[in-house]
């Protein structure tokens, strides 16, 4: 996979830009504030249809306009488009449109044309963050590979907060309508199923993978969703308003191994510092891995602006994954980047 150029146009700080990749690897270079994550940020936005860095589109568009447009071409013959239109233009919401050769898609269809796997400093607290960034992660890898699971994970969402707002209305009246929440919990078992075998599957993808980096295993912890969970969690659920189980509910820990005492620990809670980043290194690696199996296409690795996160030897393991892929790197440290690296890179020097 090659991505070719990037076309933006009132996007974040960006005006009207445009950038050509090399095949192999690109150094973007410049001050904090220049637009470097901006630069990622919507190289992602072609891959996934979406940001990492907020939920509200509209933050995306550069302040006093109303219309964002950012656009690439792909392998020489696929010209990908997303167009981000705020609440301004007239229609209320947020609009977002996706384009692949100038025809129209839903977001649905639209992931996969460009296949990317990001390494950013919000990675590096995975391990250790809230379960919502293990979720994030889980979907992000599966969403690339799996149209099955986009599809699940998008009738799940949308029963999810139906049903939801079902719970509020008999908190509310005091009413409760078991036709209405049967129709969406059937809806919420049938994707819930498949959400978690999906998952699944990946978690026992790291499990058996070899390990070069920090040895461990990932244990899910999952929230199963079926009748009779729901008619469990039943007076609970109208207390809280909101449903208590099925994958949205999940998470995983990623545990090491004492060998003297022969026990796995979390981590989270008892890895130092420099573990953590391991295990973050190692699942990083995974997920390029596990893309590549399912798609047999490697995808393009992102490296923002980590390096200032990570010590010598840190810095040096992911400087091995350059090579297989085409690299796009960020740094405010050019002197991170050893010379017979910088030496076989093309440079883009951004200004403040």
């Amino acid at each position: 996979m090659f991505l070719k150029n990037l076309s933006l146009q009132n996007f974040r700080n960006y005006s009207k830009s445009e950038f050509s990749f090399s095949k192999d690897t690109t150094l973007v270079v410049g001050p904090n504030t220049a637009g470097k994550t901006n630069l990622i940020e919507a190289i992602f936005f072609l891959s996934t249809g979406k940001s990492f860095r907020t939920d509200k589109d509209e933050q995306a568009i550069r302040f006093g306009e109303e219309v964002s447009r950012i656009s690439a071409e792909v392998n020489n013959s696929i010209l990908l488009e997303v167009v981000i239109a705020s609440g301004a233009m007239g229609r209320g919401a947020n609009q977002k449109r996706y384009m692949v050769n100038g025809v129209g898609k839903k977001r649905i269809d639209f992931i996969g044309n460009l296949l990317v796997v990001l390494f950013s400093p919000l990675d590096l607290d995975m391990v250790i963050g809230s379960p919502t960034l293990r979720r994030n992660f889980l979907n992000n890898v599966l969403e690339t590979v799996d149209i099955e699971y986009r599809r699940s994970l998008l009738e799940f969402t949308k029963a999810l907060r139906q049903r939801n707002a079902l719970l509020d209305r008999v908190r509310e009246t005091g009413i409760r309508d078991e036709k209405q929440f049967e129709y969406w919990d059937n809806i919420l078992i049938k994707t819930g199923e498949v959400i978690t075998q999906k998952r699944e599957e990946l978690i026992s993808f790291f499990n058996s993978s070899q390990k070069d980096i920090f040895d461990f295993a990932v244990i899910y912890d999952k929230s199963l969703i079926s009748k009779a969970r729901l008619l469990q969690y039943k007076s609970a659920e109208l207390g809280a308003g909101v449903t208590l189980v099925g994958p949205h509910r999940d998470d995983f820990s990623v545990d090491m191994f004492n060998n003297n005492t022969k026990s796995t620990h979390d981590v989270k809670f008892f890895g130092s510092r420099g573990q953590q980043r391991l295990a973050v290194l190692q699942l990083k690696l995974f997920e390029l891995e596990f893309v590549e199996k399912k798609l047999f296409v490697r995808p393009i690795l992102l490296l923002d602006d980590i390096f200032s996160e990570l010590d010598k030897e840190h810095i040096k393991l992911v400087l091995e994954m350059i090579g297989k892929q085409q690299t796009i790197i960020t740094t405010a440290h050019k002197e991170f980047i050893p010379h017979n690296i910088l030496a076989n890179v093309q440079t883009i020097s951004l200004l403040q």
